[in-house]
């Protein structure tokens, strides 16, 4: 299993519509490094959802369900989307000053590289987010 960071806008699509909806296709990702990391999503990885510009934290779980597939927003086959389902909140929400605040967690990839809206996270960055907000699987 590998773990990811998802960023999406609250005011385009927040954690809580992701929980009404229980289910949707995380598309509209047109960065080439993105795409990439979408590209290796497999079924089973766990996902964090960060809102980005406003609150700024990570907020809660989910789960791919389904692989890369041509983004159904675009005819552009360069462009993937994989189908992502929601597991849960955060006990709390981690916001980016903690993550930059904390030794390990400043060194994530998202954190070094802002502009990426789809990002890989260790391990250790994981489990680490996991225990500062009090959250397990």
């Amino acid at each position: 299993m590998n773990y990811w960071l998802i960023k999406s806008e609250p005011f385009k699509y927040s954690w809580d519509q992701m929980v009404a909806d229980k289910s949707t296709y995380w598309d509209g990702v047109r960065s080439y490094a993105a795409r990439i990391f979408l590209k290796e999503m497999k079924v089973g990885d766990i996902c964090l959802f960060y809102h980005s510009n406003e609150g700024l934290e990570i907020v809660g779980l989910t789960i791919v369900e389904k692989e890369h597939y041509q983004d159904p927003t675009t005819d552009d086959d360069r462009w993937v989307a994989v189908d992502v389902k929601a597991i849960k909140p955060l006990n709390r929400p981690i916001t980016l000053k903690e993550l930059k605040a904390d030794d390990l967690l400043k060194e994530m990839r998202f954190v070094r590289q802002s502009r990426l809206s789809v990002a890989p996270v260790t391990k250790d960055e994981f489990d680490r987010i996991m225990t500062i907000t009090e959250t397990t699987l």
